[in-house]
């Protein structure tokens, strides 16, 4: 557990300051919903709302679809901590350890929303069958670099409003961390690799000598 402890603790730091913002913009912004704070010119600005489904306000049309995805975010927490120990203790890459410790911060700061946010915050939607299970993620972050009417020539999105979605902390622990092993996926995986095939050559020098 001691080789695992240093990346639960990063995965804590990230929920506790995921939540912090949320529970910040919950009590200071809610009450002012149209109203935007610029942090970079006009691109980036908080923008509190609310996002009854999944990352970067998308959403499930299912009256259950939103307790069927709680349910599945539970379930992908206690894996990837437990992939996380077993990393550890076979010596992983640190930096793939952080990426992935990454990804476990922001699963569990949306799990913490979607699971206590309807009991807590009262805000699960109107007709949830249940407030447990059913409350709606806190997003703030808007990059705005531009939005308005895609031409009505560009396939499939032509003629729509176009607007980058919102998204959170949480969000971006996640896309950080899945961007950290797709870019540095040789380096993180090529030492696993190595000590695999350090263990097959030391099982097959066993093999020979009995």
């Amino acid at each position: 557990m001691k080789k695992a402890a240093p990346f639960f603790v990063v995965s804590l730091v990230l929920i506790a300051i995921d939540q912090a913002i949320k529970l910040t913009m919950h009590h200071y912004v809610q009450n002012h919903l149209s109203d935007e704070y610029y942090i970079f010119g006009d691109w980036f600005k908080l923008h509190y709302v609310l996002n009854p489904g999944m990352a970067f306000g998308m959403e499930i049309g299912h009256e259950y679809g939103k307790l069927a995805l709680s349910l599945f975010r539970l379930v992908a927490m206690f894996f990837i901590g437990s992939y996380i120990y077993r990393l550890a203790l076979r010596g992983a890459s640190n930096g793939l350890l952080w990426a992935i410790s990454m990804i476990l911060a922001g699963a569990v700061g949306n799990v913490i929303d979607s699971t206590f946010y309807g009991v807590w915050l009262g805000n699960a939607p109107y007709g949830s069958p249940t407030p447990w299970f059913h409350g709606q993620v806190i997003d703030m972050f808007f990059f705005d670099p531009w939005q308005g009417f895609v031409p009505d020539w560009v396939p499939i999105w032509g003629g729509k409003f176009y607007s980058t979605p919102i998204f959170n902390f949480a969000d971006a622990c996640i896309f950080t961390g899945v961007c950290v092993i797709l870019v540095f996926q040789k380096q993180f995986f090529a030492h696993q690799n190595h000590e695999e095939a350090d263990e097959n050559d030391a099982e097959e020098v066993e093999m020979k000598q009995v």
